[in-house]
């Protein structure tokens, strides 16, 4: 995981607290923007506005819609993002520095586990 979103997409995240075994993440973008590939650590998601988006990464996609006030685990991951519905996308990432315990699945996981 190299791609550091706060150095691809810096308009988009910024760092709102970091220490040894944390970062937090601020997001937010408008309907119809884009990111540009990069990575998350295994991390958790906070949703702070409803949201649609498409993630993409090695050819494949998956289309998440999110509302408001929602937990939820993102497995380490590298993706491009689009926002794809009519409303901000505004989330909180708890990044975890640790190292991420090995899969069971050879496949690259995309988007938010299921809760």
């Amino acid at each position: 995981m190299d791609q550091d979103p706060v150095a691809t997409n810096p308009g988009l995240y910024r760092v709102v607290f970091e220490n040894e075994r944390v970062r937090v993440l601020e997001y937010t973008d408008q309907p119809g923007e884009n990111t540009v590939e990069h990575s998350h650590p295994d991390s958790v998601m906070i949703t702070l506005s409803s949201f649609r988006r498409r993630l993409s990464a090695h050819g494949r996609e998956v289309d998440v819609e999110l509302p408001s006030g929602l937990a939820r685990w993102l497995p380490a991951q590298s993706h491009s993002g689009e926002n794809t519905g009519d409303t901000e996308t505004h989330t909180i990432f708890v990044e975890l520095k640790e190292a991420a315990p090995e899969r069971e699945s050879t496949e690259q996981p995309l988007g938010p586990a299921p809760s």
